[in-house]
């Protein structure tokens, strides 16, 4: 009888997911994972790590993406007012503070979307796009492009510009926007 309670014991034990050592009926059962069972869970934790580590790391990657995107659309967003409304917009950078503004003649212009604020960029104080720094700006030799009623681009000098480079920064990767001659055309190279 003694011997049929401890085969009856072990035989259900071996139908079961979890490793029980039974002694005889008198000590206590030890319960425990399976070899298995922690080689599953240190394969979800490399994979959920291998998943994680890469996403922190392209931070800044996405970030100066996104600022190029940014800068290129707002000198867009310029040269069509410019073109609609048949006067001269400027978008005005300063590296020092990591900023751009866009201007019409009277100064700053409103944001069309935030209301009751000015139309300033400023990379520094976003923390989506915290990690880029503005580099260089040079619109032949001045860090203003101005667009005309025809959309055609100039320098700060007021003078047709002959080339215009925004050049960006985030950890180990650099973005340039240019803006050609003439045309006005706007275009990222990585």
């Amino acid at each position: 009888m003694r011997q049929d309670r401890e085969t009856r014991s072990i035989r259900m034990l071996t139908h079961s997911s979890e490793l029980e050592v039974c002694c005889l009926p008198t000590k206590s059962c030890i319960r425990s994972f399976t070899m298995i069972e922690i080689i599953i869970v240190v394969v979800i934790i490399a994979i959920a790590a291998m998943v994680a580590i890469p996403l922190m790391t392209s931070a800044a990657s996405m970030q100066i993406r996104s600022a190029a995107n940014m800068i290129a659309a707002d000198l867009e967003y310029a040269k069509s007012m410019a073109i609609s409304r048949q006067k001269m917009y400027a978008v005005v950078f300063d590296k020092s503070t990591e900023s751009y503004q866009i201007e019409d003649t009277n100064g700053v212009i409103d944001h069309p979307v935030k209301k009751g604020f000015k139309y300033i960029v400023n990379f520094s104080g976003d923390s989506r796009l915290s990690k880029v720094d503005i580099v260089d700006t040079d619109f032949d030799t001045t860090s203003e492009v101005k667009f005309d009623y025809l959309g055609s681009p100039y320098n700060g000098s007021n003078t047709p510009l002959n080339s215009g480079v925004i050049s960006l920064q985030a950890g180990g990767t650099t973005t340039m926007i240019t803006v050609e001659p003439v045309t006005g055309f706007i275009s990222i190279e990585d």
